[in-house]
C-alpha cells in the first residue's frame, strides 16, 4: 500500500522556492533544504525524486503563482489599453522596496540562466519559453496601446521591451536604481515610439 504525504507539499514547494530562489540551485543545499522545508533528506528524495526534482516543482511554483499573475492582465482576451504601462509602473515599485523579493532576488528564472544548471536541456527550454512568455505578453500590451503601429514595428518593440525587462532582472540584486531605469526606458519606447 502507498504512503500517504504526511506534509503540505504546496507549502514545502513554496519554501524550497524561497530558497532557490535566493541562492539557486547549486548553492542551495540537501541541509538547507531539509531546514527550510522541514522534511529529511529520504523524504524530500521520496517525494520529488532529487534535489533537481524539488528544484522543478518550484520553478513551475514560481511561474504559476508569481509570473503568471502578474502578467495575467496583459493576457486576457482583451487586453486593457494602460495594461502594458500599468505593468512597468507596478515593477518599478517593486524594485523601489528593497526588501521585496523580486528586488533581493532578481527573477529566479534570470539567475537561472545565468548558472551552469542552464547547459541542461529541459531547463534552458523552460527559460527560453518564459522569455517567449514575456515578449507574446508584451506584445499584446503593445498592440493594446499602440495598435496605430505597423505590426513590425509592434513586433520589434516588444523584442527590445522583452531585453530591457529581462536586463533588468538580471541588474535588480546588485543595482536596483539602474533596473529601474531599464524599466522607464522601455515604458518610455512604448509611449514614444512614432
Amino acid at each position: 500500500m502507498a504512503r500517504t504525504l504526511a506534509f503540505d507539499s504546496t507549502a514545502v514547494i513554496k519554501k524550497a522556492r524561497s530558497l532557490f530562489w535566493a541562492k539557486g540551485f547549486e548553492a542551495a543545499s540537501i541541509p538547507e533544504l531539509e531546514a527550510a522545508t522541514g522534511l529529511s533528506r529520504s523524504s524530500i528524495y521520496n517525494s520529488f525524486g532529487s534535489k533537481r526534482g524539488l528544484f522543478d516543482a518550484a520553478v513551475q511554483s514560481y511561474l504559476n503563482e508569481i509570473v503568471r499573475p502578474r502578467l495575467q492582465p496583459l493576457t486576457t482576451e482583451n487586453v486593457d489599453s494602460d495594461a502594458l504601462i500599468e505593468y512597468f509602473d507596478g515593477l518599478i515599485s517593486i524594485f523601489s522596496q528593497p526588501d521585496a523579493l523580486p528586488t533581493s532576488n532578481g527573477c529566479m528564472l534570470i539567475n537561472t540562466a545565468s548558472s551552469p544548471l542552464s547547459t541542461d536541456s529541459h531547463v534552458s527550454a523552460v527559460v527560453q519559453t518564459y522569455r517567449e512568455e514575456l515578449e507574446s505578453a508584451f506584445s499584446r500590451g503593445i498592440q493594446a496601446f499602440r495598435g496605430d503601429l505597423d505590426s513590425a514595428v509592434q513586433q520589434r518593440l516588444a523584442s527590445t521591451v522583452t531585453g530591457l525587462v529581462v536586463a533588468a532582472f538580471a541588474l535588480v540584486r546588485i543595482a536596483p536604481e539602474q533596473a529601474r531605469t531599464l524599466l522607464e526606458d522601455a515604458k518610455a519606447l512604448v509611449i514614444s515610439e512614432p
